[in-house]
């Protein structure tokens, strides 16, 4: 995510780091690099130039030249100046209506639409404690019905009963009188697409958003198609009264141009973004948060969020003190594993670590996953005894694990050798400072999987 834009800017700003002394042409040479890097990361070209203008007229400034670090004033100036690209802060969901809140979600075809409805659905229920219902309303595309059905009983949240020979209009006013006497506080209407934008299209968005008035009109786009996205997104907001955005395929759009054009261009807030292909791989947008990403300043809030909707504050002392206590089994570790897959991939949760973004980029996200099979195979194969004393594991049962799991004895040895000096490692930090983030650097496993993150392609 970002990796392109994060590179090349990275590479114009370090030629003014460490410098004493900079002059207002210093400024507009790094700055012209700048705006280079970010017309080829697919930012608009008025978005750039406009960017990279503020930026200028901020930072030859008399107080940032003659500072005593004029080159940390810049970077600065630099991040501010992304964060407000990007709309300034997080902009929250209307979810205040008188129930059932109607969202409309639009966008062409192949933008995400269908997945997306789930993912939301998903983060309303667990997040904000809604009783969500989604409405299948896109009637043209094969099999578009049933796949928004089968997402839904997979996340065990209701889906309207609609059929392809059913007209989208009807679909959402039985839709939201269904919800009404159902309890379901929020209605997702998954609306069809087109190829591009046509009078079809829009007349159809237009009569549903007329007869069911929608709180929310969120349109996804796919972030990989870049500057498309964005004339895509300009398209729809001349057409309908959008609130938002959500950006689909984050995760595989390397540039970022989408992320950074969309509020100048529309006016309208990124809302949500896609950062994978599971059920929860949707978060909300902080553009404070992406500006830190982008200049390699990491992510740590997120870190902390996603770490907490895992594992509750008591896990988290409960397994410092086994830490202090030399006591974290093999039976903790495999909780540590399966918590850390479920808040993404290892490269993922690397970028978000100040500091170790360029490993996050050495990471092969595929052998990882494969890694990560491997160990928790291993530590299955173990008898509950082994997971609880690892120290009883000899010779023989080294041979019954590794064959038990489809490994080798190599296998076996190395990662025993990993955990006794991960175990350590962990209760000399505990010594120097517990707490929550202790938990989460250490027992929450980020550091204590450092043998992980080493492994290179």
């Amino acid at each position: 995510m970002f990796d392109f834009l994060h590179d090349k800017i990275d590479g114009a700003l370090k030629k003014i780091r460490g410098r004493g002394a900079l002059t207002p042409s210093d400024v507009e040479a790094t700055m012209k690099e700048v705006r280079t890097a970010l017309l080829e990361g697919d930012v608009n070209f008025k978005v750039a130039k406009d960017f990279c203008t503020r930026v200028t007229e901020k930072a030859v400034g008399e107080s940032v030249l003659k500072s005593l670090s004029p080159d940390q004033q810049i970077i600065k100036i630099v991040h501010e100046e992304l964060i407000a690209t990007m709309g300034g802060q997080a902009a929250e969901l209307n979810l205040h209506s008188a129930p059932p809140v109607v969202i409309m979600l639009v966008g062409l075809q192949g933008s995400g639409k269908t997945t997306t409805s789930a993912k939301l659905a998903r983060l309303l229920r667990d997040q904000y404690k809604r009783s969500p219902l989604l409405v299948p309303a896109d009637v043209y595309r094969p099999a578009a019905i049933e796949q928004l059905k089968t997402l839904g009983a997979s996340l065990q949240i209701p889906v309207f009963d609609s059929k392809p020979t059913d007209k989208p209009l009807d679909i959402a006013i039985r839709a939201r009188d269904h919800a009404t006497r159902s309890m379901n506080d929020v209605v997702i209407i998954d609306t069809a697409g087109r190829l591009q934008i046509d009078e079809a299209l829009m007349g159809e968005l237009t009569q549903i958003a007329a007869m069911v008035p929608p709180t929310e009109t969120l349109l996804v786009a796919d972030a990989m198609t870049g500057q498309e996205a964005v004339n895509v997104a300009q398209g729809f907001s001349e057409a309908l009264p959008l609130t938002g955005l959500i950006l689909t395929k984050l995760d595989g759009d390397a540039r970022g141009g989408a992320a950074l054009s969309m509020r100048a261009v529309t006016g309208k807030p990124i809302k949500f973004v896609g950062i994978g292909e599971k059920s929860d791989a949707l978060e909300p947008f902080h553009p404070e948060r992406m500006a830190s990403r982008i200049l390699g300043m990491g992510d740590v809030l997120t870190l902390i969020e996603k770490a907490t909707q895992q594992v509750s504050l008591e896990d988290s002392q409960e397994l410092e003190k086994k830490f202090k206590k030399n006591q974290f089994s093999f039976e903790d570790f495999l909780g540590q594993l399966r918590m850390i897959k479920k808040m993404g991939s290892i490269s993922s949760l690397a970028s978000m670590i100040p500091g170790l973004n360029k490993l996050s980029k050495q990471v092969d996200p595929e052998k990882q996953e494969r890694e990560f099979r491997k160990l928790e195979a291993i530590i299955l194969s173990m008898t509950l005894q082994e997971r609880r004393n690892h120290e009883i594991i000899d010779g023989s049962r080294r041979r019954r694990i590794a064959k038990g799991s489809g490994t080798t004895v190599e296998d076996v040895n190395r990662l025993l050798k990993q955990f006794v000096e991960m175990r350590k490692m962990m209760k000399q930090l505990m010594k120097m400072g517990p707490g929550m983030l202790g938990g989460l650097m250490g027992g929450g496993g980020i550091g204590g999987l450092g043998g992980l993150l080493g492994r290179r392609r």
